[in-house]
């Protein structure tokens, strides 16, 4: 009775754990799009120079989502998360570096804009942060599937986790905007220095804490053997990584182009009433609370409602609040509710359809912990591959936006969505046809099981 108390602790200090850094995942990857404000402030308000810090953080997934699932293989899940959490101490100090290194050299120009070497010391800081990421997200989303017993259970920690996720990316943007202030071109990348100090001391508590609880491991992570398939082998799996991919394009692309959207003045924006840029980062950022508040209450019905029943529903939804947006006429107006934003004297109002794209928020909350859950169910020894490949497949995140505004340039923003409906519409395909595991003849067991329950 001893021995079973103290498993049952040991698995409770390991979810609690892996809640903690998935909650740091979320915080690395969103410091890249507030701080990419200074840089695009100083580049003459340059958006495309701004968000290359994002987009460097997501090309790391390209290139380590493979190699981090073969760490899992080779050393297993505890050394890879204490090996990612020294590589984003690495790439927190790179970027802090950028802040007071390089400043006066220029050693390339985009267009007439001069860009200073401190500059791709940051793009090469974002970019190590990423391959941080991606490992850590590589081991934390097939553990806590593991933790929770698979299916049901998997999904609800999968959830829960993504809750805590969503709310250190919430949060994050404030503390940076808390620390810029007043954004202005005398404004430099130092001014967030504190956050990345913050950062770099968060990582080394959780490596020393992390060296001293046992997270227990799955077989997998000791296999050394040349497996006969691989997850390419499963269908489901297969459908399950284009998915992913689909996925982190629409949860990027909806708040993203909507952002442009109702930001722009010009011809093609939304004809927002009021100051344009504060509104549209109040409404956006309501989607990401959305996201928050759907991982929350999928982690209390995910014990009992299906991943494959949630995803069904939630991508149904999607498609119909996008169609919705897309469909009504854009001078159809509603008011700003005051506590986003007080103009004072003037009413501010934004086309109906921007709140048709937030309640997507609901939507793409619960998408990747049920992605990810459907995909890897019943694979087994494979699991660890596989969960490297759809890491690389976030990679989705940084393309498929960019595909959306080369659409929103050349046809318009609203009609760009048209792209977002595709994806959604595969993910609905996924979740009612694609999930299903039709390949259980190819053997999945190692020598012995491990049952999360018995830990």
């Amino acid at each position: 009775m001893a021995t079973q108390t103290v498993n049952k602790n040991a698995r409770v200090i390991a979810i609690v754990v892996m809640f903690f850094v998935y909650a740091m995942i979320s915080f690395v990857t969103n410091l890249a799009a507030p701080i990419g404000t200074i840089w695009g402030n100083l580049f003459a308000g340059d958006k495309v120079l701004g968000m290359m810090g994002n987009m460097m953080n997501f090309l790391a997934y390209l290139f380590m989502g493979i190699p981090a699932g073969n760490l899992l293989v080779k050393i297993g899940y505890k050394k890879t998360c204490l090996w990612a959490l020294v590589v984003g101490i690495v790439g927190l100090f790179v970027q802090y570096l950028s802040g007071v290194v390089g400043a006066d050299t220029i050693i390339a120009h985009f267009g007439q804009v001069p860009l200073p070497l401190n500059y791709f010391i940051y793009l090469l800081g974002a970019f190590i942060c990423g391959f941080c990421v991606c490992m850590l997200n590589t081991a934390v989303c097939p553990m806590l599937n593991m933790l929770g017993g698979s299916g049901k259970g998997g999904n609800q920690l999968l959830q829960f986790g993504g809750a805590l996720n969503s709310l250190a990316g919430t949060l994050t943007p404030f503390f940076v905007g808390a620390l810029i202030g007043v954004l202005t071109p005398s404004t430099k990348i130092v001014a967030v220095s504190p956050l990345l100090f913050i950062g770099m001391a968060i990582f080394a508590v959780a490596f020393v804490v992390l060296s001293f609880v046992y997270i227990p491991e799955p077989p997998i992570s000791k296999g050394k053997k040349a497996y006969t398939h691989s997850p390419w082998s499963f269908r489901h799996t297969v459908l399950g990584v284009i998915s992913i991919f689909f996925y982190v394009g629409v949860e990027v692309g909806i708040p993203g182009t909507l952002n442009f959207y109702l930001a722009d003045q010009g011809a093609n924006g939304a004809g927002v009433i009021g100051d344009a840029s504060t509104i549209a980062g109040a409404i956006v950022a309501v989607y990401w609370l959305l996201m928050l508040v759907g991982r929350f209450l999928s982690g209390f019905i995910s014990g009992a409602v299906s991943s494959k029943t949630q995803l069904t529903v939630v991508a149904s939804l999607g498609v119909i609040l996008v169609l919705a947006a897309i469909f009504t006429p854009q001078d159809v107006t509603v008011a700003v509710p005051s506590f986003l934003y007080d103009g004072g004297d003037v009413a501010a109002r934004v086309p109906l359809s921007a709140y048709f794209l937030v309640l997507c928020g609901l939507s793409t909350s619960i998408m990747w912990g049920s992605i990810f859950n459907l995909a890897v169910e019943g694979l087994g020894k494979y699991t660890a591959q596989a969960s490297g490949i759809f890491m690389m497949m976030v990679v989705g995140g940084g393309i498929m936006p960019l595909i959306q505004s080369a659409i929103a340039n050349n046809a318009g923003y609203i009609t760009s969505y048209w792209l977002v409906v595709a994806m959604l519409l595969f993910i609905l395909f996924y979740g009612l046809i694609g999930s299903k595991n039709v390949n259980t003849d190819i053997p999945v067991d190692e020598e012995e099981t491990l049952d999360p329950r018995n830990l």
